[in-house]
C-alpha cells in the first residue's frame, strides 16, 4: 500500500511539472490520474488497490466511534440509575485474527470502549478475555464484537 501512495504522489507532481502549473488544482488533478493509472496497473502490484485498503481504515474508524459514542451513552445510562443492577462479568472471546498486531488492535479497541477491558490474551491466541461492566447476555456480547471490531480489523488487514 505505501509503495502505491508514493507512486501516486510522484505522479501528481510530475503532472504538475509536465502542466508547469505548480497549484493545488494542478496537483489534485495529478493525484486523480495517478488513482486511475494505479488501478488500471493494479494487476502488477502485489497487493489490494490502496484507496480500498484507506476506504477500510475509515470504515473501520467510523465503527470504532459509533461504539464509542454507543458505549458512553449506555455506561452515563448505567451512572445515573437510581438502583444500580448490572451484572459485571468476565468472558474470553474466541478469536480469528492471528497475526500479533491484528490482536493487540483488537484488544485496544475493545479496551478504548467504555464498559469493557481486555484483561489477557490466552497462550495460544486462540481468545482474549473481557471483562464487561455489564454483560446481561455473552453470546450477544460476543457476536457484537466479533461482527464490528474483528470483521473490521480482518477487512483492514487481509
Amino acid at each position: 500500500m505505501a509503495i502505491q501512495i508514493i507512486f501516486n504522489l510522484l505522479i501528481a507532481v510530475m503532472w504538475m511539472f509536465l502542466s508547469e502549473s505548480y497549484t493545488v488544482l494542478s496537483f489534485f488533478i495529478g493525484l486523480f490520474i495517478g488513482m486511475g493509472l494505479l488501478f488500471f496497473l493494479r494487476r502488477f502490484v502485489p497487493d489490494i488497490f490502496y484507496v480500498i485498503r484507506l476506504y477500510r481504515i475509515v470504515k473501520l474508524n467510523l465503527i470504532f466511534l459509533r461504539e464509542l459514542i454507543l458505549s458512553s451513552v449506555s455506561i452515563v445510562a448505567l451512572a445515573y440509575k437510581p438502583k444500580l443492577d448490572i451484572e459485571p462479568g468476565i468472558f474470553a472471546l474466541p478469536i480469528e485474527v492471528k497475526s500479533s498486531w491484528e490482536i493487540a488492535l483488537l484488544g485496544n479497541l475493545i479496551s478504548l470502549t467504555p464498559g469493557t477491558l481486555s484483561v489477557a490474551v490466552a497462550d495460544d491466541n486462540s481468545k482474549i478475555y473481557i471483562h464487561a461492566m455489564d454483560l446481561p447476555d455473552v453470546e450477544a456480547s460476543i457476536t457484537e464484537i466479533k461482527e464490528t471490531f474483528e470483521k473490521a480489523i480482518m477487512e483492514v488487514t487481509r
